[in-house]
């Protein structure tokens, strides 16, 4: 059976795509609005370099990327290719110089928010070489045994408001981005949600009665005048504190 992979035209530069056919695969180039390469219906990887990794956290993209892959594909991945350790090469410093460590906390921070909050697994390869025969193995994984269908989708570009929505409704107690994902499906919008009953709340897959309630409890306690002055005294109190102590620090 021939594997057939589809690969974001802007790959081309990175020699993946020439590899996999190399190893007789069928390449078709498309520009995809969603993740790098295309294994199956259900699949779409997010191929980064760790110099990638560290420039998306730092622009932006990579979060919204993330939002992207779940909201599109059931069972995304995101393959990291290269070693941590790399950047301690590129930068040409010392391994201990600040600049160093905090490239490092900010991958490890990227990674365990990625793998947490969005649930999409993480799979690592030294090289170019290795990440080609990764999706191949992935690509003969996924339609192993059955006819997968037509593995490209109609997608459209995620309206901004569409992410700030989901950022709205992962404010809420117990609600990541999957669940919030869900629940804009379901009610349409962040208002209809709010004003869901506990009931209509708990029939989200994966959310239940206990999460619903809190949710709830959240928005409906009221909040009496009284409590407001007491909660911003406490709040200048401890601004006042945190001042003082700046101030005898210096």
């Amino acid at each position: 059976m021939t594997i057939r992979i589809v690969a974001d035209e802007r790959e081309k530069n990175s020699q993946v795509p020439n590899l996999l056919k190399t190893m007789g695969i069928f390449v078709d180039y498309k520009q995809l609005p969603v993740g790098d390469y295309i294994v199956s219906s259900e699949t779409v990887i997010e191929r980064k370099t760790i110099y990638d990794l560290i420039s998306s956290v730092y622009d932006g993209r990579l979060f919204v990327q993330c939002s992207d892959l779940i909201n599109h594909y059931s069972k995304p991945l995101i393959i990291i290719e290269g070693n941590i350790t790399d950047l301690n090469n590129a930068e040409k410093m010392d391994p201990d110089s600040k600049l160093i460590v905090d490239k490092i906390r900010v991958a490890y921070d990227t990674l365990i928010k990625i793998a947490l909050d969005f649930r999409i697994p993480i799979l690592y390869t030294p090289s170019i070489y290795y990440t080609a025969e990764l999706l191949i193995s992935l690509a003969s994984n996924r339609t192993k045994g059955r006819n997968d269908g037509p593995l490209l989708k109609k997608i459209k570009k995620s309206n901004p408001f569409y992410i700030q929505q989901l950022y709205v409704l992962t404010s809420l107690p117990g609600i990541g981005t999957k669940l919030a994902t869900r629940l804009l499906e379901k009610f349409h919008s962040p208002k209809n949600v709010l004003n869901a009953s506990m009931a209509e709340l708990a029939r989200i897959p994966g959310l239940g009665n206990m999460r619903a309630e809190k949710i709830r409890r959240i928005l409906d306690t009221y909040v009496s005048n009284d409590n407001v002055d007491n909660t911003q005294t406490r709040l200048i109190v401890n601004t006042k504190d945190d001042n003082d102590d700046v101030a005898s620090d210096r």
